[in-house]
Protein backbone atom coordinates (compact mmCIF):
# COMPACT_ATOMS: atom_id res chain seq x y z
CA UNK A 1 0.00 0.00 0.00
CA UNK A 2 1.23 3.57 -0.61
CA UNK A 3 2.79 5.56 2.25
CA UNK A 4 0.83 8.17 4.15
CA UNK A 5 0.38 11.19 1.84
CA UNK A 6 2.36 13.54 4.11
CA UNK A 7 4.96 11.01 5.29
CA UNK A 8 8.48 11.60 3.94
CA UNK A 9 11.45 9.30 4.30
CA UNK A 10 14.90 10.55 5.24
CA UNK A 11 15.93 10.07 1.62
CA UNK A 12 12.99 12.21 0.48
CA UNK A 13 14.11 14.96 2.86
CA UNK A 14 17.72 14.97 1.72
CA UNK A 15 16.85 14.94 -1.99
CA UNK A 16 13.95 17.41 -1.87
CA UNK A 17 14.63 20.29 -4.23
CA UNK A 18 13.25 23.47 -2.73
CA UNK A 19 9.48 22.94 -3.15
CA UNK A 20 7.02 20.09 -3.12
CA UNK A 21 4.15 22.28 -4.30
CA UNK A 22 3.84 22.25 -8.09
CA UNK A 23 3.16 25.40 -10.07
CA UNK A 24 -0.32 25.60 -11.61
CA UNK A 25 -0.78 26.44 -15.28
CA UNK A 26 -0.37 30.17 -15.99
CA UNK A 27 -3.48 32.30 -16.46
CA UNK A 28 -4.23 35.61 -18.13
CA UNK A 29 -4.40 37.49 -14.81
CA UNK A 30 -1.90 40.33 -14.51
CA UNK A 31 0.43 40.70 -11.50
CA UNK A 32 -0.81 43.09 -8.79
CA UNK A 33 2.68 44.34 -7.90
CA UNK A 34 6.11 44.24 -9.54
CA UNK A 35 7.82 40.84 -9.63
CA UNK A 36 9.97 38.99 -12.14
CA UNK A 37 8.24 37.84 -15.31
CA UNK A 38 8.00 34.17 -16.21
CA UNK A 39 6.75 31.18 -14.22
CA UNK A 40 6.41 31.53 -10.46
CA UNK A 41 8.45 29.37 -8.09
CA UNK A 42 5.32 28.70 -6.05
CA UNK A 43 1.68 28.89 -7.09
CA UNK A 44 -1.23 28.71 -4.66
CA UNK A 45 -4.86 28.66 -5.77
CA UNK A 46 -7.61 29.46 -3.29
CA UNK A 47 -10.92 27.87 -4.17
CA UNK A 48 -13.82 25.55 -3.39
CA UNK A 49 -13.00 21.92 -2.71
CA UNK A 50 -14.57 18.83 -1.16
CA UNK A 51 -13.02 17.36 1.99
CA UNK A 52 -13.77 13.65 2.12
CA UNK A 53 -13.16 13.28 5.87
CA UNK A 54 -14.93 9.98 6.65
CA UNK A 55 -16.86 7.20 5.00
CA UNK A 56 -19.89 8.74 3.27
CA UNK A 57 -19.06 12.10 4.83
CA UNK A 58 -17.84 14.85 2.50
CA UNK A 59 -17.70 18.52 3.46
CA UNK A 60 -17.71 21.42 0.96
CA UNK A 61 -15.09 23.95 2.01
CA UNK A 62 -12.33 26.24 0.74
CA UNK A 63 -8.78 24.97 0.35
CA UNK A 64 -5.44 25.46 -1.34
CA UNK A 65 -4.80 23.75 -4.69
CA UNK A 66 -7.83 21.54 -4.24
CA UNK A 67 -6.66 19.64 -1.16
CA UNK A 68 -7.18 19.75 2.61
CA UNK A 69 -4.66 20.32 4.09
CA UNK A 70 -2.96 22.18 1.29
CA UNK A 71 0.16 20.56 -0.19
CA UNK A 72 3.30 20.48 1.90
CA UNK A 73 5.49 23.44 0.90
CA UNK A 74 9.25 23.01 1.30
CA UNK A 75 11.37 26.16 0.97
CA UNK A 76 15.03 26.93 1.47
CA UNK A 77 16.01 29.46 4.12
CA UNK A 78 16.97 32.87 2.73
CA UNK A 79 16.54 31.78 -0.91
CA UNK A 80 14.06 34.24 -2.53
CA UNK A 81 11.16 32.94 -4.58
CA UNK A 82 8.32 34.33 -6.65
CA UNK A 83 4.84 33.53 -5.33
CA UNK A 84 1.63 33.51 -7.40
CA UNK A 85 -1.68 33.59 -5.51
CA UNK A 86 -4.95 33.00 -7.37
CA UNK A 87 -8.32 33.56 -5.71
CA UNK A 88 -11.20 31.61 -7.25
CA UNK A 89 -13.71 32.79 -4.61
CA UNK A 90 -16.18 35.70 -4.53
CA UNK A 91 -14.45 37.49 -1.63
CA UNK A 92 -11.07 39.09 -0.97
CA UNK A 93 -8.58 36.77 0.73
CA UNK A 94 -5.37 37.12 2.72
CA UNK A 95 -2.73 34.40 2.88
CA UNK A 96 -0.69 34.68 6.08
CA UNK A 97 2.83 33.23 6.22
CA UNK A 98 2.66 32.29 9.89
CA UNK A 99 5.95 32.33 11.79
CA UNK A 100 8.06 33.96 9.10
CA UNK A 101 10.00 37.19 9.56
CA UNK A 102 9.00 39.00 6.38
CA UNK A 103 7.78 42.48 5.34
CA UNK A 104 4.25 43.52 6.32
CA UNK A 105 3.26 43.93 2.65
CA UNK A 106 3.48 40.17 2.06
CA UNK A 107 2.69 38.91 5.58
CA UNK A 108 -1.00 38.51 4.74
CA UNK A 109 -3.01 40.55 7.27
CA UNK A 110 -5.43 43.37 6.49
CA UNK A 111 -4.51 45.20 9.72
CA UNK A 112 -0.90 45.43 8.52
CA UNK A 113 -2.06 46.77 5.13
CA UNK A 114 -0.74 43.63 3.44
CA UNK A 115 -1.45 43.05 -0.24
CA UNK A 116 -4.87 41.38 -0.63
CA UNK A 117 -5.74 38.64 -3.09
CA UNK A 118 -8.83 40.11 -4.82
CA UNK A 119 -11.92 38.06 -5.55
CA UNK A 120 -11.37 36.12 -8.80
CA UNK A 121 -8.02 37.87 -8.99
CA UNK A 122 -4.28 37.25 -8.91
CA UNK A 123 -1.40 38.52 -6.78
CA UNK A 124 2.32 38.02 -7.41
CA UNK A 125 5.19 39.00 -5.12
CA UNK A 126 8.70 38.06 -4.01
CA UNK A 127 9.31 36.37 -0.66
CA UNK A 128 12.49 35.43 1.19
CA UNK A 129 11.61 32.59 3.59
CA UNK A 130 13.03 32.71 7.13
CA UNK A 131 13.65 31.44 9.71
CA UNK A 132 14.20 27.70 9.21
CA UNK A 133 11.80 25.21 10.74
CA UNK A 134 8.14 24.18 10.77
CA UNK A 135 5.96 27.12 9.73
CA UNK A 136 2.57 27.19 8.01
CA UNK A 137 0.25 29.36 5.99
CA UNK A 138 -3.43 30.03 6.43
CA UNK A 139 -6.20 32.45 5.60
CA UNK A 140 -6.34 35.64 7.63
CA UNK A 141 -9.86 36.80 6.85
CA UNK A 142 -12.17 37.78 9.71
CA UNK A 143 -15.34 35.65 9.34
CA UNK A 144 -17.09 37.02 12.46
CA UNK A 145 -20.32 34.95 12.78
CA UNK A 146 -19.94 33.26 9.36
CA UNK A 147 -18.63 29.79 10.24
CA UNK A 148 -18.04 28.91 6.58
CA UNK A 149 -15.11 31.30 6.17
CA UNK A 150 -11.73 32.05 7.72
CA UNK A 151 -9.87 29.36 9.62
CA UNK A 152 -13.06 27.30 9.94
CA UNK A 153 -12.34 26.25 6.33
CA UNK A 154 -9.58 24.05 4.90
CA UNK A 155 -7.30 26.98 4.05
CA UNK A 156 -4.12 25.84 5.80
CA UNK A 157 -0.90 24.12 4.76
CA UNK A 158 2.43 23.17 6.31
CA UNK A 159 5.46 25.22 5.27
CA UNK A 160 8.82 23.65 6.10
CA UNK A 161 11.85 25.90 5.64
CA UNK A 162 14.99 23.85 5.19
CA UNK A 163 17.90 24.93 7.42
CA UNK A 164 21.34 25.46 5.94
CA UNK A 165 22.58 22.44 7.88
CA UNK A 166 20.37 19.45 8.62
CA UNK A 167 21.94 16.46 10.42
CA UNK A 168 18.81 14.35 9.68
CA UNK A 169 19.21 12.15 12.77
CA UNK A 170 15.98 10.32 12.04
CA UNK A 171 14.69 7.72 9.61
CA UNK A 172 11.29 9.11 8.64
CA UNK A 173 9.59 12.50 8.79
CA UNK A 174 5.81 12.86 9.19
CA UNK A 175 3.71 16.05 8.98
CA UNK A 176 0.37 15.99 10.81
CA UNK A 177 -2.19 18.83 10.90
CA UNK A 178 -5.28 18.68 13.12
CA UNK A 179 -8.54 20.44 12.28
CA UNK A 180 -12.21 20.47 13.30
CA UNK A 181 -15.28 20.52 11.05
CA UNK A 182 -18.97 21.42 11.04
CA UNK A 183 -18.74 24.22 13.62
CA UNK A 184 -21.87 25.38 15.42
CA UNK A 185 -22.81 27.95 18.02
CA UNK A 186 -23.33 26.59 21.52
CA UNK A 187 -24.00 27.97 24.98
CA UNK A 188 -21.66 25.39 26.56
CA UNK A 189 -18.53 27.02 27.95
CA UNK A 190 -15.00 25.77 27.31
CA UNK A 191 -13.94 22.74 29.36
CA UNK A 192 -10.35 23.85 29.95
CA UNK A 193 -9.46 24.46 33.56
CA UNK A 194 -7.86 27.80 34.45
CA UNK A 195 -4.17 27.69 35.31
CA UNK A 196 -4.62 29.78 38.45
CA UNK A 197 -7.53 31.06 40.59
CA UNK A 198 -8.90 34.49 39.66
CA UNK A 199 -7.32 37.45 41.44
CA UNK A 200 -9.43 38.70 44.40
CA UNK A 201 -9.76 42.13 42.79
CA UNK A 202 -11.42 40.72 39.66
CA UNK A 203 -15.17 41.20 39.85
CA UNK A 204 -17.40 38.60 38.14
CA UNK A 205 -19.37 39.76 35.11
CA UNK A 206 -23.09 39.82 36.01
CA UNK A 207 -24.07 38.90 32.44
CA UNK A 208 -23.98 35.23 31.41
CA UNK A 209 -21.41 33.96 28.93
CA UNK A 210 -22.18 34.45 25.23
CA UNK A 211 -21.84 32.07 22.32
CA UNK A 212 -19.02 29.53 22.08
CA UNK A 213 -18.07 27.27 19.14
CA UNK A 214 -18.52 23.49 19.05
CA UNK A 215 -17.67 20.92 16.35
CA UNK A 216 -19.13 17.69 15.01
CA UNK A 217 -16.01 16.10 13.50
CA UNK A 218 -12.26 16.13 14.10
CA UNK A 219 -9.47 15.17 11.69
CA UNK A 220 -5.75 14.70 11.28
CA UNK A 221 -4.55 15.48 7.75
CA UNK A 222 -8.16 15.88 6.68
CA UNK A 223 -9.28 12.38 7.75
CA UNK A 224 -11.17 11.12 10.79
CA UNK A 225 -9.59 8.36 12.86
CA UNK A 226 -9.73 5.03 11.00
CA UNK A 227 -10.63 6.49 7.60
CA UNK A 228 -7.34 7.67 6.15
CA UNK A 229 -4.17 5.70 5.49
CA UNK A 230 -2.15 4.80 8.62
CA UNK A 231 1.34 6.07 9.33
CA UNK A 232 3.52 3.06 8.51
CA UNK A 233 6.67 2.57 10.55
CA UNK A 234 9.28 -0.08 11.25
CA UNK A 235 10.65 -1.23 14.58
CA UNK A 236 13.75 0.70 15.78
CA UNK A 237 13.03 3.66 13.49
CA UNK A 238 13.41 7.19 14.77
CA UNK A 239 10.42 9.09 13.41
CA UNK A 240 10.34 12.90 13.43
CA UNK A 241 6.77 14.16 13.81
CA UNK A 242 5.91 17.76 12.92
CA UNK A 243 2.47 18.44 14.41
CA UNK A 244 0.36 21.52 13.69
CA UNK A 245 -2.82 22.55 15.46
CA UNK A 246 -4.67 24.09 12.50
CA UNK A 247 -7.91 24.56 14.42
CA UNK A 248 -9.91 27.75 14.30
CA UNK A 249 -10.61 27.71 18.04
CA UNK A 250 -9.57 24.46 19.78
CA UNK A 251 -6.54 23.86 22.00
CA UNK A 252 -5.68 20.16 21.95
CA UNK A 253 -3.70 17.34 23.53
CA UNK A 254 -2.24 14.33 21.72
CA UNK A 255 -0.61 11.07 22.83
CA UNK A 256 0.72 7.96 21.07
CA UNK A 257 -0.16 4.80 22.96
CA UNK A 258 2.90 2.91 24.15
CA UNK A 259 5.37 5.64 23.13
CA UNK A 260 6.86 8.92 24.32
CA UNK A 261 7.75 12.12 22.45
CA UNK A 262 11.17 13.76 22.63
CA UNK A 263 10.46 17.44 22.03
CA UNK A 264 13.13 18.94 19.77
CA UNK A 265 11.44 22.13 18.51
CA UNK A 266 8.51 24.39 19.39
CA UNK A 267 6.94 26.49 16.64
CA UNK A 268 9.79 25.34 14.40
CA UNK A 269 12.52 26.67 16.71
CA UNK A 270 14.94 24.15 18.30
CA UNK A 271 14.57 23.95 22.09
CA UNK A 272 17.64 24.32 24.34
CA UNK A 273 16.76 21.18 26.35
CA UNK A 274 14.98 18.36 24.45
CA UNK A 275 12.80 16.40 26.86
CA UNK A 276 10.64 13.26 26.83
CA UNK A 277 6.91 13.73 27.44
CA UNK A 278 3.86 11.47 27.35
CA UNK A 279 1.33 14.05 26.14
CA UNK A 280 1.64 16.97 23.73
CA UNK A 281 -0.36 20.15 24.24
CA UNK A 282 -0.86 22.58 21.39
CA UNK A 283 -2.75 25.84 21.47
CA UNK A 284 -4.33 26.93 18.20
CA UNK A 285 -1.55 27.53 15.61
CA UNK A 286 1.23 26.02 17.73
CA UNK A 287 3.61 23.49 16.19
CA UNK A 288 5.62 20.79 17.92
CA UNK A 289 8.47 18.79 16.38
CA UNK A 290 9.23 15.58 18.29
CA UNK A 291 11.22 12.37 17.79
CA UNK A 292 9.54 9.06 18.64
CA UNK A 293 11.59 5.88 19.03
CA UNK A 294 9.57 3.08 17.43
CA UNK A 295 10.23 0.38 19.99
CA UNK A 296 6.77 -1.00 20.79
CA UNK A 297 5.54 -3.02 17.77
CA UNK A 298 1.82 -3.15 17.14
CA UNK A 299 -1.03 -1.10 15.72
CA UNK A 300 -1.61 2.00 17.81
CA UNK A 301 -3.63 5.21 17.92
CA UNK A 302 -2.02 8.62 17.97
CA UNK A 303 -4.87 10.77 19.21
CA UNK A 304 -6.42 12.94 21.85
CA UNK A 305 -6.87 11.67 25.42
CA UNK A 306 -10.39 13.13 25.30
CA UNK A 307 -12.54 10.10 24.52
CA UNK A 308 -15.43 12.00 22.91
CA UNK A 309 -13.18 13.96 20.54
CA UNK A 310 -11.21 10.83 19.64
CA UNK A 311 -14.47 9.00 18.93
CA UNK A 312 -15.42 11.91 16.66
CA UNK A 313 -12.20 11.58 14.70
CA UNK A 314 -9.22 13.23 16.41
CA UNK A 315 -6.64 10.53 15.87
CA UNK A 316 -4.62 8.58 13.32
CA UNK A 317 -3.43 4.97 13.21
CA UNK A 318 0.29 4.16 13.55
CA UNK A 319 1.01 0.72 12.11
CA UNK A 320 4.27 -1.20 12.45
CA UNK A 321 5.46 -3.34 9.53
CA UNK A 322 4.11 -6.91 9.63
CA UNK A 323 1.56 -6.01 12.32
CA UNK A 324 -2.20 -6.03 11.85
CA UNK A 325 -5.44 -5.96 13.79
CA UNK A 326 -7.58 -3.23 15.31
CA UNK A 327 -5.65 -0.19 16.56
CA UNK A 328 -5.16 0.01 20.32
CA UNK A 329 -5.60 3.01 22.56
CA UNK A 330 -4.02 3.16 26.01
CA UNK A 331 -4.75 6.28 28.03
CA UNK A 332 -1.51 8.14 28.83
CA UNK A 333 -0.52 8.99 32.40
CA UNK A 334 -1.80 12.28 33.71
CA UNK A 335 0.65 15.03 32.97
CA UNK A 336 0.88 18.80 32.89
CA UNK A 337 2.36 20.67 29.95
CA UNK A 338 5.17 22.98 31.05
CA UNK A 339 7.08 25.12 28.53
CA UNK A 340 9.89 25.67 31.02
CA UNK A 341 10.94 22.00 30.82
CA UNK A 342 12.50 22.79 27.45
CA UNK A 343 14.20 26.06 28.36
CA UNK A 344 17.36 26.99 30.23
CA UNK A 345 17.79 28.35 33.73
CA UNK A 346 19.77 31.28 32.37
CA UNK A 347 17.95 34.59 32.73
CA UNK A 348 17.67 36.57 29.47
CA UNK A 349 19.10 40.04 29.22
CA UNK A 350 16.92 42.63 30.97
CA UNK A 351 14.52 44.51 28.70
CA UNK A 352 14.83 48.14 27.82
CA UNK A 353 11.08 48.58 28.19
CA UNK A 354 8.16 46.56 29.62
CA UNK A 355 4.73 46.56 27.97
CA UNK A 356 1.82 45.15 30.03
CA UNK A 357 -0.94 43.47 27.98
CA UNK A 358 -3.93 42.60 30.15
CA UNK A 359 -6.55 40.32 28.57
CA UNK A 360 -10.19 40.92 29.49
CA UNK A 361 -13.62 39.60 28.57
CA UNK A 362 -17.04 41.25 28.44
CA UNK A 363 -19.73 38.60 28.50
CA UNK A 364 -22.21 38.83 25.66
CA UNK A 365 -25.16 37.40 27.56
CA UNK A 366 -27.50 34.68 26.36
CA UNK A 367 -27.64 34.69 22.57
CA UNK A 368 -24.96 37.38 22.28
CA UNK A 369 -21.29 37.52 21.41
CA UNK A 370 -18.57 38.00 23.99
CA UNK A 371 -16.19 40.90 23.52
CA UNK A 372 -12.47 40.68 24.21
CA UNK A 373 -10.15 43.44 25.34
CA UNK A 374 -6.44 44.19 25.69
CA UNK A 375 -5.72 46.78 28.37
CA UNK A 376 -9.44 47.50 28.62
CA UNK A 377 -10.13 48.15 24.93
CA UNK A 378 -11.30 46.04 22.01
CA UNK A 379 -9.48 46.45 18.72
CA UNK A 380 -10.48 49.46 16.65
CA UNK A 381 -9.08 50.16 13.15
CA UNK A 382 -9.12 53.86 13.98
CA UNK A 383 -6.93 53.49 17.08
CA UNK A 384 -3.30 54.50 16.50
CA UNK A 385 -0.85 51.57 16.62
CA UNK A 386 1.48 51.21 19.59
CA UNK A 387 4.98 52.31 18.51
CA UNK A 388 7.99 50.01 18.90
CA UNK A 389 11.59 50.78 17.98
CA UNK A 390 13.55 48.43 15.78
CA UNK A 391 16.40 46.75 17.68
CA UNK A 392 15.03 47.69 21.13
CA UNK A 393 14.36 44.79 23.53
CA UNK A 394 10.81 44.79 24.91
CA UNK A 395 9.26 42.60 27.58
CA UNK A 396 5.63 41.80 26.81
CA UNK A 397 3.71 40.81 29.94
CA UNK A 398 0.62 38.76 29.06
CA UNK A 399 -1.76 38.88 32.03
CA UNK A 400 -4.87 36.79 31.41
CA UNK A 401 -7.75 38.10 33.52
CA UNK A 402 -10.21 35.62 31.99
CA UNK A 403 -10.92 31.94 32.63
CA UNK A 404 -10.34 31.14 28.92
CA UNK A 405 -7.00 29.95 27.55
CA UNK A 406 -5.57 32.25 24.88
CA UNK A 407 -2.99 31.18 22.26
CA UNK A 408 -1.52 34.60 21.50
CA UNK A 409 0.51 35.26 18.35
CA UNK A 410 2.84 38.05 17.28
CA UNK A 411 3.24 38.48 13.52
CA UNK A 412 6.57 38.89 11.74
CA UNK A 413 8.64 38.10 14.86
CA UNK A 414 9.61 35.39 17.29
CA UNK A 415 9.67 36.09 21.02
CA UNK A 416 11.66 34.50 23.83
CA UNK A 417 9.72 33.12 26.79
CA UNK A 418 11.22 34.40 30.04
CA UNK A 419 8.59 33.51 32.66
CA UNK A 420 5.55 31.21 32.93
CA UNK A 421 3.35 32.01 35.94
CA UNK A 422 6.39 33.32 37.78
CA UNK A 423 8.68 30.40 36.86
CA UNK A 424 11.71 31.77 34.96
CA UNK A 425 13.03 30.25 31.76
CA UNK A 426 15.16 31.23 28.79
CA UNK A 427 16.15 30.28 25.28
CA UNK A 428 12.65 29.28 24.13
CA UNK A 429 11.78 31.07 20.88
CA UNK A 430 8.13 30.91 19.81
CA UNK A 431 5.56 32.84 17.80
CA UNK A 432 2.50 31.52 19.71
CA UNK A 433 2.21 30.92 23.44
CA UNK A 434 -0.82 29.49 25.23
CA UNK A 435 -1.70 31.68 28.21
CA UNK A 436 -3.99 29.60 30.43
CA UNK A 437 -6.94 31.02 32.38
CA UNK A 438 -5.79 33.64 34.90
CA UNK A 439 -2.20 32.83 33.93
CA UNK A 440 0.72 35.16 33.31
CA UNK A 441 3.45 34.80 30.69
CA UNK A 442 6.36 37.12 30.03
CA UNK A 443 8.12 37.16 26.66
CA UNK A 444 10.88 39.32 25.21
CA UNK A 445 10.94 40.55 21.64
CA UNK A 446 13.40 42.67 19.68
CA UNK A 447 11.47 43.83 16.59
CA UNK A 448 13.33 42.75 13.48
CA UNK A 449 11.66 44.74 10.72
CA UNK A 450 9.95 48.08 10.30
CA UNK A 451 6.23 48.42 9.68
CA UNK A 452 2.89 47.36 11.10
CA UNK A 453 2.90 44.20 13.22
CA UNK A 454 -0.25 42.48 14.47
CA UNK A 455 -0.65 40.85 17.89
CA UNK A 456 -3.75 38.75 18.52
CA UNK A 457 -5.32 35.70 20.07
CA UNK A 458 -5.23 32.91 17.47
CA UNK A 459 -8.61 31.66 18.65
CA UNK A 460 -10.63 32.89 15.66
CA UNK A 461 -13.75 33.74 17.66
CA UNK A 462 -11.74 35.82 20.13
CA UNK A 463 -9.79 37.64 17.42
CA UNK A 464 -12.97 38.45 15.47
CA UNK A 465 -14.55 40.07 18.49
CA UNK A 466 -11.81 42.40 19.65
CA UNK A 467 -8.76 40.41 20.80
CA UNK A 468 -6.05 42.06 18.75
CA UNK A 469 -3.63 44.98 18.93
CA UNK A 470 -1.49 46.67 16.28
CA UNK A 471 2.13 47.67 16.75
CA UNK A 472 4.16 49.89 14.45
CA UNK A 473 7.90 49.25 14.34
CA UNK A 474 9.89 52.36 13.46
Amino acid sequence: MPPHPLALTRRDLLTAAGLTLSACAPTSHQPSNPAPAGPADLTLRIGPTLANIARDHTIPTLGYNGTVPGPLIRLTENVPLTVDLFNDTDTTEFVHWHGQIIPAAVDGAAEEKSLPVPAHGHLRYRLTPAPAGARFLHTHTMPMSDLTRGTYTGQFAFVYIEPKENPARYDQEVFLATHEWEPFFTSAEEEEQPELPPPPSLKPDPKPNGWEIGYQRFTINGKCLGFGEPIRVREHQRVLFHILNASATENIQLALSGHRFQIVALDGNPVPKPQLVDVLELGTAERISAIVEMNHPGVWILGTPRDDDRTNGLGIVVEYANKSGPPRWIAPPKSRWDYTLFGTDKSPAPPEETIPLVFGKINGGTGGFNRWTINGASYSPSAPPTPLHQGRRYRLVFQNNTDDAHPVHLHRNSFELVSINGKPTGGLLKDVVLVKGYGKVEADVTPAGEGLTLFHCHQQFHMDYGFKLLFNVV
